[in-house]
């Protein structure tokens, strides 16, 4: 699959697009934040 095909989503925190992931093949359907930093900055 070519990298501009990937699903993407868009970041609850930051707002910004990110791409699907392989390490995230399993909980895509979880994945909210487009990385450590947003997670974990999410009550904020």
């Amino acid at each position: 699959m070519k990298k501009s095909e990937l699903p993407s989503k868009i970041c609850l925190i930051c707002k910004r697009p990110f791409n699907w992931r392989k390490k995230w093949t399993d909980i895509w359907n979880d994945v909210k934040y487009c990385s450590e930093k947003c997670r974990r900055n999410k009550n904020h």
